[in-house]
């Protein structure tokens, strides 16, 4: 599988560890994060992996900043996207079995290097079944994703 990742500098860190970690595992993995000391504004990283994911370039992402509260809320932004922060083994599991997210966000400054690893293992080796009971719950929010995006189109 192909997996997009990205960060701020607050994450460059992290970043750098978790994408070890899934090359290590045999992942093909996409860099769109800031190079060390690059400045950058996190919501143009989120976004750009966002988007990937969106139109169906990458099934997964991982994104990464200070505290992964605002990749997560750009990330979201995308229509078609579901992003978590998860900074326990419980949210990184029920991130994908109750609310198939596609992308995973944590923060450097709050989460530790192996416990990230961790988290990003148990996420990833998690899967959505369309027969949960979760499912149509997860269809509601793309019911009224696609609801507001109608509504929009119709002010233009």
């Amino acid at each position: 599988m192909k997996i997009a990742i990205g960060c701020d500098e607050a994450a460059y860190n992290l970043k750098m560890v978790l994408k070890k970690h899934l090359e290590e595992k045999g992942y093909e993995v996409d860099d769109f994060g800031a190079d060390k000391g690059e400045k950058i504004l996190y919501p143009d990283v989120a976004y750009k992996v966002a988007d990937a994911v969106a139109r169906g370039k990458y099934k997964r992402a991982v994104l990464v900043c200070g505290t992964g509260l605002g990749m997560c809320i750009c990330a979201n932004k995308v229509p078609g996207v579901r992003a978590a922060v998860c900074h326990d083994s419980f949210s990184a599991e029920r991130s994908r079995k109750s609310n198939n997210a596609q992308i995973i966000c944590m923060g450097e400054r709050v989460i530790g290097m192996e416990l990230a690893k961790s988290l990003l293992d148990i996420w990833l080796e998690c899967e959505f079944s369309e027969q949960s009971r979760s499912q149509p719950k997860v269809q509601r929010i793309n019911e009224l994703e696609q609801s507001h995006i109608k509504a929009a189109m119709k002010k233009l």
